[in-house]
């Protein structure tokens, strides 16, 4: 007889990948709107893709200066075109019919985005830095659409975390050192005595009211000790990237430092993705590391186990285990039935 608790599963309650393939769409429907505000309609947005180019090699360089011409031929239209595309991502992504469409869409133009709107995030231009955003946004939104891709496997099939069902687990994991390594390298090539009081002050002055009072509060704080912090945020970041191939709950806890460390870094470095100046084009880096995060959050360790009992494998007369007392007494997210 089925149980209460697969009532949700009938109904069609999201599972844990769903529920974060929906948090990508929402993140680009923000991007949508954002791409709506006023200053993006005029020849200043094709100004922003043309200070993309700058400290770039020249190959990387051209197709950035390149679009921005395109852009500033007819801003409106252009503008109005990146935000189209963007809602359309963002509700392809939202419908389970159109789920691999959007996905597919979202890895494709955010590639395109990374080089000819974020000059590939700076990385080649020797300045970049992970407090400022590096490697870029955009290529954390093709990062999670490879990551967040429908999975289709069977239940006693589930990896032991969202991400690792699309491409497997030790791909997925060396994908994860690769990109906080890539921040704590950055994080070292920048440090100096003044580097990140520079860099706060140079924010503060490209914003308004208390968030420029809080860069310029975070510069005068740094003053000196940009080298030592600098230091010290590298050992964290070093930390977080080989996190994912610890056990357990030592990996919870590296994830959650994780989200804490994207956080610090979106509100004291990114000032919230710029979106409160009036030309901000999407939140930034931090968002999407800690919902990179929430997609490598370790299933609980009896979920298999849970499954099984569903469908009585292995148990006599499908004698079921009860949902809360998993290991550690968890319960699924936001369902977590097949996708």
């Amino acid at each position: 007889m089925t149980g209460a608790r697969d009532v949700p599963a009938r109904l069609g309650t999201p599972d844990a990948r769903r529920c974060l393939q929906l948090a990508l769409a929402g993140l680009w429907l923000l991007d949508a709107v954002l791409q709506c505000q006023a200053f993006m309609f005029t020849k200043g947005f094709a100004g922003m893709l043309a200070a993309a180019a700058a400290g770039n090699p020249g190959w990387a360089a051209a197709p950035v200066l390149w679009a921005a011409h395109l852009a500033g031929r007819g801003p409106a239209l252009a503008n109005a075109g990146f935000a189209t595309v963007q809602l359309l991502i963002a509700l392809a992504i939202a419908g389970r019919p159109t789920v691999k469409a959007g996905l597919a869409a979202s890895a494709g133009w955010a590639l395109a985005v990374w080089w000819l709107g974020e000059g590939l995030g700076g990385v080649l231009t020797g300045g970049a830095s992970p407090v400022t955003g590096a490697p870029g946004a955009a290529v954390l939104y093709a990062l999670l659409a490879v990551l967040l891709w429908p999975g289709g496997r069977a239940r006693h099939q589930e990896p032991p975390f969202v991400a690792a069902g699309s491409a497997g687990v030790l791909t997925t994991r060396l994908a994860w050192l690769a990109l906080w390594g890539s921040l704590a390298c950055f994080t070292l090539a920048q440090a100096s005595p003044g580097g990140l009081r520079r860099t706060f002050a140079a924010m503060a002055s490209a914003q308004r009211g208390w968030i420029s009072a809080m860069d310029q509060a975070a510069a005068g704080l740094l003053a000196q000790r940009g080298a030592a912090v600098s230091a010290v945020l590298a050992v964290v970041l070093l930390v977080i990237a080989i996190g994912v191939f610890m056990p357990g709950r030592a990996a919870r806890a590296v994830l959650v430092l994780a989200v804490a460390v994207a956080a610090l870094i979106w509100v004291a470095g990114e000032n919230f993705g710029g979106v409160f100046t009036g030309s901000g084009t999407d939140p930034n880096s931090g968002p999407l590391l800690a919902l990179l995060a929430a997609a490598y959050w370790p299933r609980a360790a009896g979920l298999r186990r849970a499954g099984d009992a569903r469908t009585g494998d292995g148990r006599a007369g499908g004698a079921q285990e009860p949902v809360g007392e998993r290991a550690g007494g968890e319960r699924p997210v936001c369902g977590e039935v097949a996708s």
